[in-house]
């Protein structure tokens, strides 16, 4: 199974109104496929420029390393010139903080969304609750904090 641009814009939806639910500062949204493509992303009113390269560093670092970016950044607590090396592999395209999820179906890697604008807590919780509400399972790379 792959995911589809209407599912993109699905799950990306179901992020908007996750942070709406939970009071969220404004949120910026992408959907990578499996190979790290960007099928979608939107900001919402009031995101920052830069919220662009965050949600995608997120999203990316997770899908191309294989788990989610909680995980990457236990990771760079742990091994902070691994992940250095890793940012630096991908062209600064790995942003090892929570709120890039996995997107699995049955347990293969389908693609990763990539949430920020809030805290990075609240920004993987809106993309777990998404992935869920479009039917996949999510992988956040580890339990919060």
């Amino acid at each position: 199974m792959t995911l589809t641009l209407d599912t993109a814009r699905a799950i990306i939806r179901n992020v908007f109104a996750e942070g709406a639910a939970r009071g969220c500062k404004p949120l910026s949204v992408v959907v990578l496929d499996g190979g790290g493509h960007v099928i979608a992303f939107e900001r919402s009113d009031g995101g920052s420029p830069m919220r662009f390269a965050i949600a995608h560093g997120k999203a990316h670092g997770a899908v191309m390393m294989g788990i989610g970016s909680r995980a990457l950044f236990q990771r760079a607590e742990a091994q902070p010139y691994f992940i250095q090396a890793m940012n630096t592999l991908t062209d600064g395209a790995l942003v090892p903080v929570p709120g890039g999820v996995l997107v699995r179906s049955n347990d293969a890697i389908i693609g990763a969304v990539g949430v920020t604008g809030d805290t990075s807590d609240a920004d993987e919780a809106c993309a777990v609750a998404a992935i869920t509400a479009a039917g996949f399972t999510p992988d956040p790379g580890g339990a919060p904090a």
